[in-house]
């Protein structure tokens, strides 16, 4: 049964990574019931996720590094590794702080349903503007910054918070916000899950993990979100998010209806 646990944590994580309603949100309250996990196994079946994006993305990846010397892939280039290094020096500061996710329902819940309206309020402002894909170092530092906001809060959402500043800061054009922000999710994710890993062999205090089923969510997490994102990528073409900040709203405002009358905690 443990295993299939990690199975369904797996398809819960691989869906809701790149869609804007949040994984780690979801994936904490999938854990009230199905078992509390370390954050090393939250953050790795994660990077399954974003293998199944870099493996969606390949050629454009490719074509950026192989063709760096062309001055737009450079200034691409520049803008992506931007915005990974304020994520790394910023995660690095939160985990000194001594961040921890939250262990109760109550801020996650609050935080679909505030996303939820943002996403709508965001959307229809980023509609005013003229349809811009040019990425500025403005909307590279933000969604740089936009990551971190997300991780410290379960329930914004890294890609939807990522798109939504992207968008409202100049790139107005959805696919492009999305591409960009899927792309520095990779090193990110990748980043993340290589220090969790390092923490687990060489902190001597670290809980034994179970590998195993580690390794099932992981693969269960890269084939789910493969079929996932390449759904997303055609959905959003002529498409508005507005129907996933409906979806966060609801689910948000359920959960917190369910704990104020003490059926979760």
């Amino acid at each position: 049964m443990s295993y299939l646990n990690d199975v369904i944590l797996g398809v819960i994580e691989g869906v809701t990574e790149f869609l804007p309603i949040s994984s780690t949100g979801h994936l904490l309250l999938a854990q009230h019931w199905l078992g509390a996990r370390s954050d090393m196994y939250n953050i790795v079946i994660q990077a399954g996720a974003i293998l199944a994006v870099t493996l969606i993305y390949w050629q454009r990846i490719v074509g950026l590094v192989s063709g760096w010397r062309d001055a737009e892939n450079r200034d691409y280039l520049v803008k992506l590794t931007v915005a990974f290094l304020i994520t790394s020096v910023l995660g690095l500061v939160v985990k000194k702080l001594g961040f921890e996710l939250p262990e109760t329902v109550q801020p996650v819940a609050w935080a679909l349903v505030l996303g939820g309206f943002w996403m709508i309020a965001a959307e229809k402002l980023a509609e005013r503007k003229p349809d811009a894909a040019q990425i500025t170092m403005m909307v590279a530092i933000a969604v740089g910054i936009a990551q971190i906001v997300a991780g410290i809060f379960p329930g914004l959402s890294r890609s939807g918070t990522t798109i939504f500043v992207a968008m409202l800061l100049g790139t107005s054009n959805r696919p492009a916000a999305t591409e960009f922000a899927f792309l520095v999710g990779i090193p990110t994710m990748y980043a993340a899950s290589a220090y969790e890993l390092l923490k687990q062999f060489t902190d001597s205090t670290a809980v034994a993990e179970d590998w195993t089923g580690l390794g099932i969510a992981f693969v269960v997490s890269m084939v789910t979100a493969f079929v996932s994102v390449k759904w997303l990528l055609g959905f959003i073409r002529s498409n508005k998010f507005t129907a996933f900040a409906i979806y966060r709203i609801i689910f948000g405002g359920g959960l917190l209806a369910l704990s104020a009358a003490g059926l979760m905690a």
